[in-house]
């Protein structure tokens, strides 16, 4: 599925890239034929015949020197004049365009194959006009070919004439963010590729700047509410990464070492040494610097940009997938990400953010769950009780019912792969708000109740009457009337989606009728402890 996406986007960026080329080349066809087709036309109506096309070498022969003279002149004149409007349009968009997204934009124009061709093309035409005309000698009967100075330039005169509108097409395309973003992380990733002992501090400072740039392309973006360029540079770090990732075994040692062109940028000049050892140990600091910029871009997109805040908790979770098998580190360093986001998100009381990032978090340990990684399953679980508790005591009580549905989640998703963690995440989701209640004094959520509700009809629908007693002990504590009022709710509800628009879609009040069929057995027992 990964890799599917990341087919998809760069399949895109390239027929984005290979369409705009071929509109700008069928346009310079089109403009060839209309050219030569208004040419032949007019000849033909004037009587003059179509010498120059079907007899050139002829016509060359007959042609008369001063009118040769006269139309290099002129042809000089307009060419100039031409290079100069192109020069001056051009400058104008680059520099709007750099402006508002990356100065980068400029370097990559101008070292751009297309713009140096047809910038050349202009003044190699013009500088040909003006010799031509100045060594243009009538009295030369014996040449080779008379007059080829005169077809050559003026052969370079109509193309130069013709490919301006195509070329103008070409230089918004090349400028369109989407296309520049692509661009950058190219730069990025051949500086990977040519990276050799002799110039890894070279390309280092490269990788460095471009990764820079897509950031600030896409925190500009977020600042001018340009939600597609910010989400299109943030898929681009991602695929950086992911290139990167490739690469690895091909680069040479020296590029893993935190030098001082490392300490040096400004991701890593505040960190302690210790942090820095660590990284250069692991040798992780492209991954150190990419997952950087996406901690910045989440502090600066909540609460108004979740869309760009919610890419990156995808992307974050992908990254992390990709490296269970092969990369302990960058998946540790990941779900140190998670971590933060979650607290950023809290301190900017965005809670809408802080459940989708959740949702993200738990889809990570549901891999590992899979790949039998328990350690790592209950170290994220630990970490939802943590944060959950912190939105509740920050007045966010909602995420600590999420939080107590996505252990429940978990604890499922072990049971159906026969996990031994079973009994461990059913003891967090059970402790989940003891540490409220024994501060607090107060009685539990009765959002946190109907969650435990739910497992425990789960385990009754398993036949595991055991744990769903476990459960029931837990319970006997809270007011009978008020867990009655749970169970109400959950038979009144019918709905399994969730009935507005959110990016979950989850009901957490829903239980299955399969399930739901076990509360009266449940609330027997509940009557019994009471």
């Amino acid at each position: 599925m990964l890799r599917g996406r990341r087919s998809v986007n760069k399949r895109a960026t390239k027929s984005h890239r290979s369409t705009a080329l071929l509109v700008s080349l069928t346009a310079f066809a089109a403009l060839v034929f209309t050219s030569f087709l208004l040419y032949a036309i007019a000849s033909l109506m004037e009587g003059v015949g179509l010498d120059a096309l079907t007899n050139p070498i002829g016509w060359l022969r007959d042609l008369d020197h001063a009118v040769a003279l006269d139309a290099l002149s002129n042809a000089a004149e307009v060419v100039a004049a031409v290079l100069a409007i192109a020069i001056t349009v051009v400058a104008i968009v680059l520099e709007l365009a750099a402006n508002r997204y990356s100065h980068q934009i400029t370097q990559l124009f101008v070292s751009d194959p297309v713009n140096i061709v047809v910038m050349s093309l202009f003044v190699v035409t013009t500088v040909q006009c003006v010799w031509i005309a100045t060594t243009l000698d009538p009295a030369v009967a014996d040449a080779f070919l008379p007059n080829a100075g005169v077809a050559i330039t003026m052969g370079l005169v109509t193309v130069s004439l013709l490919v301006l509108l195509p070329y103008f097409a070409f230089v918004l395309s090349f400028l369109s963010p989407v296309n520049v973003i692509e661009k950058i992380r190219e730069s990025a990733l051949k500086a990977m590729v040519k990276a050799r002992p002799n110039s890894v501090e070279a390309a280092k400072l490269k990788v460095q700047q471009a990764v820079d740039e897509l950031q600030d392309v896409a925190r500009s973006a977020t600042e001018q509410s340009d939600r597609g360029i910010a989400m299109a540079s943030v898929n681009a770090l991602s695929e950086l990464l992911y290139d990167y990732q490739a690469l690895r075994d091909t680069l040479p040692e020296s590029w893993f070492k935190v030098d001082e062109r490392v300490t040096q940028d400004p991701d890593f000049v505040a960190l302690a040494p210790s942090a820095l050892v660590q990284i250069d140990d692991q040798g992780i600091w492209v991954e150190v610097k990419i997952l950087r910029q996406y901690l910045s871009l989440m502090g600066q997109s909540v609460p108004n940009s979740r869309d760009v805040a919610n890419l990156i908790g995808i992307n974050t979770q992908r990254i992390a997938v990709m490296s269970v098998d092969h990369s302990p580190e960058l998946l540790d360093l990941c779900i140190r990400c998670f971590n933060s986001y979650l607290r950023t998100t809290i301190n900017a009381r965005d809670p809408r953010t802080t459940y989708y990032l959740m949702n993200q978090y738990r889809l990570l340990a549901e891999c590992l769950l899979e790949k039998q990684m328990n350690e790592r399953v209950m170290e994220i679980m630990n970490h939802f009780q943590f944060y959950g508790q912190l939105g509740y005591e920050m007045g966010t009580t909602f995420l600590l019912e999420a939080a107590a549905h996505d252990i429940a989640e978990m604890l499922e998703q072990a049971v159906n792969r026969d996990s031994p963690l079973v009994d461990d995440l059913l003891s967090l989701l059970l402790e989940l708000d003891q540490e409220i209640k024994s501060e607090t004094q107060e009685e539990s959520l009765l959002s946190v109740r109907r969650v435990q509700i739910q497992v425990a009809t789960f385990f009754m629908q398993l036949g595991d009457e055991e744990r769903a007693r476990r459960i029931a002990t837990d319970l006997k504590d809270e007011r009978l009337e008020r867990l009655t009022r749970v169970q109400d709710a959950l038979n009144a509800e019918e709905r399994p989606l969730y009935w507005e628009f959110t990016d979950r879609s989850v009901n957490f009040g829903y239980l299955a009728p399969e399930r739901r069929q076990h509360l009266g057995t449940l609330f027997g027992w509940l009557s019994e402890q009471n």
